[in-house]
């Protein structure tokens, strides 16, 4: 998921609407929320495929069926970042839903 995809959020609304109750899609870029949520969707399970790719490495080595680390490394390296990834948009989304949640009407 590219992070570029989260800064429709923004433009959901249309800000000549005095009442704000009327979601429309931003002609600039054509994303709905329930895109950004599909996307953040299919990172969580790409996150949970390498984790539990790193996790067959690991017993692979461990069994003596690899003798390469190097192949070890690389699969818990992805995890790993993949991993840091999933969790800053999750802290983004949250960040955003707790000044969402502040807003006074």
């Amino acid at each position: 998921m590219d992070i570029l995809e989260t800064k429709g959020v923004n433009s959901l609304y249309d800000p000549n609407n005095h009442y704000g109750t009327t979601p429309v899609k931003s002609a600039s870029n054509g994303k709905s929320f329930a895109s950004i949520f599909d996307a953040a969707m299919n990172m969580v399970d790409e996150t949970n495929t390498l984790q539990n790719k790193a996790d067959a490495e690991e017993i692979r080595f461990a069994l003596g069926l690899a003798e390469n680390t190097h192949d070890m490394a690389i699969a818990q390296s992805k995890a790993q970042i993949a991993l840091q990834y999933t969790v800053a948009v999750r802290d983004k989304f949250i960040q955003a839903y707790q000044q969402i949640m502040q807003m006074q009407v």
